[in-house]
């Protein structure tokens, strides 16, 4: 396990290592620099650079950075600027040189170009308007994960944060009125949206496995969520795996039986739940609980930080 641990953590830090490598490639491209202003830059020799980056990309740190100049180039002359000033930007020293590379590479003069943008790469580094990179990842879970993933981490820092408050606070009508889904009728109080977020996991886990509807308002919230979220969250990655989000089940439980596809289904419960949760985020804090902003964006980066910790690489 400790061995696993190291190569995990090598291999963290040599894909931060690479890119830090890619983002000095991308700082020079504004300046007069050659390959070996780019090696002196990194601390290491021009042919270790070269060997590196070329393991890594496919591409020699120079042609890496003469193709990005050239996509961006692409770019501000579909934008409208003109070829002398594309060329000069791109550091070219006259406009026919550049024009020369211009045309081996996109097939068009500059100054009749009006295509693509990205041009073919080992490596699926590009350019990326106005003055980024787009540097592909490696796969390690797609949308489904993130947002099922994202739902219920988020309902348990809730679901704590409501276990701090009293009886009388959780039950105070703080959103009279309030309808999430048309069925349900109100829920003007966290304690009621504390039990439907728990709720509607629990009813549709048991429909999607032919279970019976259990007891609803039994039990504390936190553990009731805690096995209901372990199961929605292998469901959701059952159906991920087998493609199966147009696939069709009978709903037993409902009144008439129903039909509906995995894919319905799972929409349902994020969107509805993500309705819910935040008003009850706005509640919760309204009471006086500890409570985050719910970003899924600064989620994931605190996820992937402690992964990182988890695994052995430093934090940044």
């Amino acid at each position: 396990m400790a061995a696993q641990s190291s190569k995990t953590s090598k291999a963290i830090n040599m894909e931060d290592r690479l890119r830090d490598l890619i983002d000095l490639v991308l700082s020079s491209l504004d300046d007069p620099v050659d390959g070996a202003a780019l090696a002196e830059r990194a601390h290491f020799s021009r042919d270790h650079l070269d060997r590196l980056l070329a393991a890594a990309t496919g591409e020699s740190p120079v042609a890496l950075r003469r193709r990005l100049l050239l996509e961006r180039a692409a770019w501000q002359l579909r934008a409208g600027v003109p070829p002398t000033e594309a060329a000069e930007v791109a550091g070219y020293g006259s406009v026919a040189a550049f024009s020369r590379a211009f045309s081996r590479a996109y097939g068009a003069p500059p100054s009749a170009y009006d295509g693509e943008v990205q041009l073919p790469a080992p490596n699926g580094i590009h350019f990326h308007p106005p003055a980024g990179l787009l540097i592909p990842s490696t796969p390690r879970s797609d949308l489904t994960d993130r947002m099922v993933s994202h739902h219920l981490d988020r309902v348990r820092e809730l679901l704590r944060a409501a276990a701090s408050l009293s009886d009388e606070e959780l039950e105070r009508e703080i959103r009279p009125g309030l309808v999430v889904v048309w069925f349900e009728g109100e829920e003007p109080s966290a304690a009621l949206m504390c039990e439907r977020l728990v709720y509607t996991l629990e009813v549709w886990v048991a429909a999607i496995d032919g279970r019976e509807v259990p007891a609803a308002g039994v039990g504390d919230w936190l553990p009731r969520f805690e096995r209901a979220a372990k199961d929605f969250a292998r469901i959701a990655k059952r159906i991920r795996d087998r493609g199966a989000y147009d696939d069709a089940f009978v709903d037993a439980l409902c009144e008439p039986p129903q039909s509906f596809t995995y894919g319905g289904v799972l929409s349902h419960v994020l969107a509805f739940g993500a309705v819910r949760r935040e008003t009850l985020a706005g509640v919760l804090a309204q009471l006086g609980a500890d409570v985050s902003e719910g970003d899924p964006i600064v989620w994931e980066f605190n996820h992937s930080r402690h992964s990182s910790v988890r695994s052995g690489a430093p934090s940044p």
